[in-house]
């Protein structure tokens, strides 16, 4: 009896050890979630996926790696993210250019974006503000107005590129203000700041984060906001509608999308770790000192959302008659 309690007992020890050593062995490695940023490194929508990845991260207990994939007005990386497999390891940004404004301005694009993506949430919107130079004779609206006015054509405004954000903009000011201004489109916000500052160009609409340093430094002045208060970071500058164009609100916002036909829980889980990373004092302090406004949403609120800037901004893209080939 004695043997067979001491043979039984080595035998648990032995298989104790076993499954010990098979716990401790590693495993295959868990694959990273891929956050998609459809823009080029060091832009706004880079800044905010590299903000925000390492605190979903942590939120989720998983590896997120964040993937430029520039080209196109973001068609490139949107199409990467609606063709990937939608088992959660593929996110990617998107904004009111992919979104919105490219299924009005494209008449075939390589994805659908009503169809292809499954709504995640909000991340931030960036107000849109109207500079000019520091030797523009214009030194608020209504002057700009008037000198607008008087001689059509005459004056300039760039933008990031045909169909971007800040083109729209200067296409609904154009609209309401009935001003008959030239439009310059550059490769990106930068070069066309830096000649708004030279005054090779007269003014443009331009969001706030790769604005700010240039509004400080006085290299650029704003004549307006395009939001329907007064900003925190701007207390002196007056709203457009302060100067006569009511109900003019231009921004440009960010969302989180996946691929379609993503699990309901998946989505879910995605959703409250970036609304817990959107909450952080420290985050949110981090997005509003560069001109970012945190966005949290649900996944519904965040697709009812997109579903009206597409219906807004789609009237206006066709009355503007813009069109663009992919």
């Amino acid at each position: 009896m004695k043997r067979t309690t001491l043979r039984l007992l080595a035998a648990s020890a032995l298989t104790a050890t076993g499954l010990a050593a098979r716990a401790q062995r590693p495993g295959p490695p868990q694959q990273p979630i891929r956050w998609v940023v459809p823009y080029a490194p060091d832009g706004t929508t880079d800044q905010i996926a590299r903000l925000l990845a390492p605190r979903i991260a942590r939120e989720l207990g998983e590896e997120i790696v964040v993937d430029n994939r520039p080209g196109a007005a973001s068609i490139l990386g949107a199409t990467f993210v609606a063709r990937a497999a939608a088992d959660g390891h593929t996110i990617g940004s998107a904004d009111s250019g992919t979104l919105a404004f490219n299924p009005a301005m494209y008449a075939s694009l390589s994805y659908d974006a009503e169809k292809d993506f499954s709504f995640i949430g909000g991340l931030g919107r960036m107000p849109l503000v109207l500079v000019v130079g520091p030797r523009q004779a214009a030194r608020n609206l209504r002057e700009f107005l008037v000198l607008a006015r008087r001689s059509p054509g005459a004056l300039s405004a760039g933008s990031s590129g045909p169909g971007a954000p800040l083109h729209v903009a200067l296409e609904l000011f154009k609209q309401q203000s009935r001003t008959d201004i030239r439009h310059v489109p550059y490769k990106g916000s930068a070069p066309a700041l830096a000649d708004v500052a030279g005054g090779q160009l007269d003014a443009m609409f331009i969001d706030l984060p790769p604005s700010l340093a240039a509004i400080r430094n006085g290299k650029v002045r704003v004549l307006a906001v395009a939001t329907p208060q007064r900003l925190a970071l701007l207390p002196e500058v007056p709203t457009l509608a302060e100067t006569g164009l009511a109900g003019f609100e231009g921004y440009a916002w960010q969302g989180l999308v996946g691929p379609a036909r993503m699990p309901e829980l998946t989505v879910a889980r995605l959703n409250r770790a970036l609304s817990a990373a959107l909450r952080a004092p420290e985050l949110r302090a981090q997005l509003e000192e560069r001109g970012i406004e945190p966005m949290p949403a649900s996944p519904s609120e965040f697709a009812r959302f997109v579903r009206e800037e597409q219906k807004r901004w789609g009237a206006l893209i066709r009355a503007a008659d813009i069109r663009l080939e992919s």
